[in-house]
């Protein structure tokens, strides 16, 4: 073979902006504009419904739990299933769900259909970062998944603040249909997605453990759980938080917040990929940990932008990294499941923040519950040093 030819192969191979990456990053950016738009809004939906804060943290936190219960067995089916089932099968139940919380006339009721949300939710999702993980080159897996996660931060940045201002003008029922409507486009550009085929399953005499986690995607993962403890105070009570104090202006904090992650995500995949883990875990803790106590101050719509400004630039370079960091040591046939646990620390942390900052909220008021987060975040810096010791005296 020709060294100009070799050369060509390799270029192809690296190359991260294919057909199939683009297709899955837009299906992911209908989906999550659709989820987003009704992250500030179901709260307040509950609260029409006549909920209290108890309640709100509730209708929260069981879909980051139904999303969790169902990650391990969307992490084996999409090695058994394989991923094109398992993502439009996971993409349907989210549309039919969102669509029907127009018809929620009673908590019960939105409960039910929080819990199937959810079942939809962490099928989706851990089918989509499976196949994003598949289609980005090894060499340059960090730097993809910094890419990738764009397109949901994108939603992000208009997402939440597009609710908030739809909520003003048209209905609750008229918003979930339009949040269902453009799940269905993610459904129809999933479809023409060419997918890799679930590994082979091994010879039958070969007995298989089916198991609820990926081991070497653990350290990762409860690291993460931690961080995304704080996210459950935020897009739980944020918003309420902000009308108690009378700061103006937080449809906006949602814009700052996404367009810094999506800043932070262009450059922190890269360092990953360059340096590890190492270079952006700490710095972006301390971020975090900052927004958490301006939050916990908030005087005025400044510190609140400032806050979401810090908070995304954190966060926007914890994430794809502690991705990475997930699928990078898994055998090819795990990843599936290493993106499942990932995706599962991620649902409990939010869960847990959304119903414990609830009873927190309604008993010590809500700027206890950022005060709460920051040590949350302080438990995850500690718990990080502790790991790389230990790993370092494995490695010597």
């Amino acid at each position: 073979m020709s060294e100009s030819v070799a050369k060509g192969i390799t270029e192809t191979s690296d190359k991260i902006w294919t057909r199939d990456f683009i297709l899955v990053c837009m299906a992911n950016f209908f989906i999550f504009l659709g989820f987003q738009m009704t992250l500030p809004t179901i709260p307040l939906f509950v609260e029409h419904l006549g909920g209290n804060d108890q309640l709100i943290g509730f209708v929260v936190g069981i879909f980051t739990f139904s999303a969790l219960l169902i990650r391990p067995y969307a992490g084996h089916a999409l090695e058994t299933k394989g991923r094109k089932f398992v993502y439009l099968f996971g993409l349907a139940i989210f549309v039919l769900s969102v669509g029907s919380f127009g018809l929620a006339t009673g908590i019960i009721f939105l409960f039910a259909l929080r819990i199937i949300q959810g079942i939809g939710w962490g099928f989706s999702t851990t089918a989509s970062g499976t196949i994003a993980t598949d289609i980005i080159p090894p060499k340059r897996r960090g730097e993809g998944m910094g890419y990738y996660g764009l397109s949901g931060n994108i939603a992000l940045a208009f997402g939440p603040s597009l609710g908030l201002s739809l909520t003003g003008a048209i209905s609750f029922t008229q918003l979930f249909l339009i949040c269902a409507a453009l799940g269905l486009a993610a459904v129809l550009l999933s479809s023409r997605i060419t997918y890799k085929k679930a590994e082979q399953p091994p010879a039958k005499t070969v007995h298989v453990k089916w198991d609820i986690y990926e081991k070497s995607a653990l350290q990762p993962s409860i690291l993460l759980f931690f961080i995304t403890i704080t996210f459950g105070g935020i897009a739980s009570f944020l918003p309420l938080y902000a009308a108690k104090e009378h700061v103006a202006g937080i449809q906006w904090y949602f814009l700052f917040f996404a367009l810094a992650l999506m800043l932070s995500r262009t450059f922190a995949g890269r360092l990953y990929d360059l340096k590890g883990h190492r270079a952006v875990f700490i710095p972006g803790c301390m971020l975090i940990l900052a927004a958490m106590l301006l939050l916990a101050w908030l005087p005025n719509s400044g510190i609140l932008y400032t806050a979401a400004v810090l908070y995304g630039l954190g966060f926007g370079s914890i994430q794809p990294a502690l991705q990475a960091w997930s699928v990078e040591k898994a055998e090819v046939r795990r990843k599936g499941m290493a993106n499942a646990t990932f995706f599962s620390f991620f649902d409990l942390g939010v869960g847990v923040g959304a119903m414990a900052f609830g009873q927190i909220g309604h008993w010590l008021g809500y700027g206890s519950i950022y005060i709460t987060s920051a040590f949350s975040v302080l438990i995850s810096i500690i718990l990080y040093l502790v790991l790389l010791r230990k790993n370092s005296v494995k490695e010597a």
